[in-house]
C-alpha cells in the first residue's frame, strides 16, 4: 500500500500551499499571467497619476476582484477535469459558469477603474457631487448596462440563440439604439445625432442581412434600447 502524501499542517504549511496554488496558476494559465502584468501596469500608472487613497483603493479592489475570480475559475476547471476527463454537458456548463464569473469580475473592474479615474474625465469639481451618476454620460453608460442585462434575461427566458448570435431580442440593436438615444439627450450637434441614429439603423440592418436576427427580433431589441434609455434619462437626469 502506497503512502498517501501528507497534508502540511499549521499556518506555515497552509500558507505554502496557498502560494504554491498561485504559482501553479501563473505557470499554467496564460490569462493569470496577463492579469498580473496588467495589475503591475495599473499600479505604476496609479503612482504616476498621483491618485488619492480612495481612488487607489478602488483600483486595488478591481485588481483583487479579477485575480480572485481567475483563481476560482482555474480551480473549478481543474476539479471538473479530474472528476470527468471526458466531455460531459454538465462539465461544460460548470466551466462556462466559472468563465462567466471571470467576465463579470472583469466588467466590475472596468467600472471601478472608471470611477477611480473619473476626475480625469470631468474637469469641473461640480460634476463630482452626489448627482455625479446622473450626468448625461453616466446615464448613457448605465442605460447600456441595463439594456445588456435585460437582453440576457430575455434570452435566458426565451431560450433562443446564443449570447452573441441570434435570439430574441437583438442585443446589438438594443445597445446601438440605446447609444443613439443617449446622444439625443446630450448636447451634441444635429449632424452627430443624426449620424448616431443612422449607425444604429445600419447595425440593426446588418444583423438582418447576415441572417443572424429576424426583423421581429431587431424591432424588439431596438425598442428595448430606446424605451429603457428614454426612461433612464427622463427619470434621473
Amino acid at each position: 500500500m502506497k503512502n498517501e502524501p501528507t497534508r502540511p499542517c499549521g499556518f506555515n504549511g497552509s500558507l505554502n500551499c496557498a502560494i504554491e496554488g498561485i504559482l501553479w496558476a501563473v505557470k499554467t494559465q496564460s490569462h493569470m499571467l496577463f492579469h498580473l502584468v496588467m495589475a503591475i501596469l495599473v499600479l505604476v500608472g496609479a503612482l504616476v497619476l498621483r491618485l488619492t487613497l480612495s481612488e487607489f483603493a478602488l483600483l486595488a479592489l478591481a485588481i483583487i476582484l479579477v485575480l480572485f475570480a481567475e483563481l476560482v475559475n482555474t480551480a473549478i476547471e481543474v476539479t471538473v477535469d479530474l472528476v470527468t476527463p471526458d466531455f460531459h454537458p454538465l462539465a461544460q456548463r460548470a466551466k462556462d459558469v466559472a468563465a462567466g464569473a471571470v467576465l463579470l469580475a472583469s466588467v466590475g473592474a472596468l467600472i471601478l477603474g472608471y470611477l477611480a479615474l473619473s476626475r480625469f474625465f470631468f474637469a469641473s469639481e461640480a460634476d463630482m457631487t452626489h448627482d455625479f451618476m446622473r450626468t448625461t454620460g453616466n446615464l448613457a453608460i448605465l442605460s447600456v448596462v441595463i439594456v445588456v442585462v435585460l437582453v440576457i434575461l430575455a434570452k435566458a427566458r426565451i431560450g433562443q440563440g446564443t449570447p452573441l448570435h441570434g435570439g430574441m431580442p437583438s442585443g446589438h440593436a438594443g445597445v446601438a439604439f440605446s447609444i443613439a438615444t443617449s446622444l439625443t439627450f446630450a448636447e451634441v450637434s444635429m449632424a452627430v445625432m443624426l449620424l448616431s441614429w443612422l449607425l444604429a439603423v445600419l447595425v440593426a440592418q446588418s444583423r438582418v442581412l447576415l441572417g443572424i436576427h429576424s426583423f421581429r427580433e431587431i424591432v424588439a431589441g431596438s425598442s428595448l434600447g430606446i424605451l429603457t434609455t428614454v426612461a433612464m434619462h427622463l427619470a434621473f437626469h
